[in-house]
């Protein structure tokens, strides 16, 4: 397995997103230069040590028959791993560490990632217009978690785009054994994706919009990539309080750099409806738990409980409401 995007190319060709193909390799280029992360080398090294395997159709869903109760993303086979393979296996993949979404499950191999991003997509999942053959953006996607969820429910074309080389390098190590062509993940910041009005069904940005330093404009650039009548879904912290108001921290926020604005449900509907958004809903608003984000030994530094303050687990270290997250979906 190597990071290769002509396949993705080839799935543009005739379609809305076809002018990406000259504009993306440049980019994708840059997104991956050795100078972003010094163990990007080690990393497509690694990648290259991955087992070949004859895959079986992967469950992505939780309608797919042998679905984990958490909902966590299987990938069977019919040619198992065993032996002094399976633990090379697992030693290769925690090359990729920190593994933060997820969790996975490879060959027996379980993959025990610092969220339950299952429990999250199953606050988002049944509320949502069908995916089914849709063209969709994910923001933010880290390892492309959710964009495998997202084809499991029946998508077209899942692009996830993320400016982590590392984050890059784990959804690859998954492709190799997945071995499906309909997600791909871009090693590309939003402000990097090159412009497609209205190419996209659905866009969603999930723990994106409190890193931001204008939400706003990070709204309205999110809205361009839709068709009319296209969904939009935002996933983000929020704080309670009356309709204007949003927390901005002065420094860090549970120990996270580059929180700008933590805003009310009322504040961000607000945003979403000034930008043009029509039938905005707040769908869910869930407090982040302990049992949801906690480290592992597949993430072992610092996670949810070290970021409460032990004295108030309501409150954060540096004093703000812990953390709790809602889920606001509108149409273009």
């Amino acid at each position: 397995m190597k990071i290769d995007y002509t396949q993705f190319y080839q799935l543009l060709e005739g379609t809305p997103l076809e002018p990406w193909i000259e504009l993306l390799p440049e980019r994708i280029a840059y997104g991956l230069r050795y100078e972003r992360h010094g163990l990007l080398p080690k990393w497509e090294e690694v990648l290259g040590q991955l087992p070949n395997v004859e895959a079986t159709p992967s469950s992505l869903s939780a309608r797919d028959e042998g679905i984990a109760s958490t909902n966590e993303v299987e990938l069977k086979t019919e040619v198992r791993v065993e032996g002094e393979a399976f633990l090379k296996l697992e030693v290769l993949l925690k090359e990729f560490h920190p593994w933060r979404k997820g969790p996975y499950h490879i060959h027996d191999v379980h993959i025990d990632t610092e969220w339950r991003s299952g429990w999250k997509w199953d606050r988002v999942r049944p509320h949502l217009q069908s995916l089914e053959g849709r063209t969709i953006l994910d923001v933010g996607c880290g390892n492309g978690y959710h964009c495998w969820r997202m084809v499991g429910e029946g998508a077209g074309l899942v692009v996830g785009v993320d400016p982590s080389p590392m984050f890059v390098c784990q959804f690859f190590a998954m492709k190799h054994f997945i071995q499906n062509p309909r997600a791909w993940v871009l090693p590309l910041g939003i402000e990097d994706v090159p412009e497609a009005q209205g190419a996209f069904d659905t866009v969603f940005s999930m723990g994106v919009l409190y890193h931001r330093k204008s939400p706003m404009e990070h709204i309205e650039q999110l809205k361009s990539f839709l068709r009319p009548g296209g969904e939009l879904v935002i996933e983000t912290l929020i704080v309670d309080g009356p309709e204007g108001y949003s927390l901005s921290p002065n420094g860090r926020y549970a120990k996270m750099r580059n929180v700008w604005f933590i805003p009310t449900v009322q504040t961000l509907e607000g945003w979403m409806r000034d930008c043009g958004l029509t039938n905005v809903r707040t769908v869910d608003i869930t407090t982040t738990s302990m049992e949801e984000q906690y480290s592992t030994d597949w993430m072992t530094f610092e996670s949810l409980p070290d970021f409460l303050d032990p004295a108030d687990p309501t409150k954060t270290v540096e004093g703000h409401p812990a953390p709790k997250r809602a889920v606001v979906i509108a149409t273009n």
